[in-house]
């Protein structure tokens, strides 16, 4: 990844809101395409001087507003803007209807 991600140590944010804000410009510009790797938790990490959970961290926000996936051992990648729901969303509903019957 060429586009260059900064954070700021005396903002009031946290170094994972920073990262993750950053990264989702970055997808919403078209800057990293559908199906472009992002750098691994350790590699971003070094680079940016952070430690590798607050990557992490960042990854996991991603990962649960539907903008990038886990590839396993690959990786993660950007995901498709139209992508499906997720799994813990469905089953929410699920949950719910299933108590509405139980009354």
């Amino acid at each position: 990844m060429k586009t260059t991600i900064r954070v700021n140590r005396k903002r009031p944010e946290s170094l994972t809101r920073q990262i993750t804000d950053q990264l989702t410009s970055l997808i919403e510009s078209g800057a990293m395409t559908v199906g472009s790797y992002l750098p691994s938790e350790r590699e971003l990490a070094n680079s940016l001087k952070v430690a590798r959970n607050v990557v992490r961290g960042s990854y996991e926000n991603l990962m649960k507003a539907g903008r990038i996936q886990g590839e396993g051992r690959k990786g993660r990648t950007v995901r498709s803007s139209g992508g499906k729901k997720r799994a813990g969303a469905k089953s929410s509903k699920s949950a719910a209807a299933v108590k509405a019957r139980k009354k």
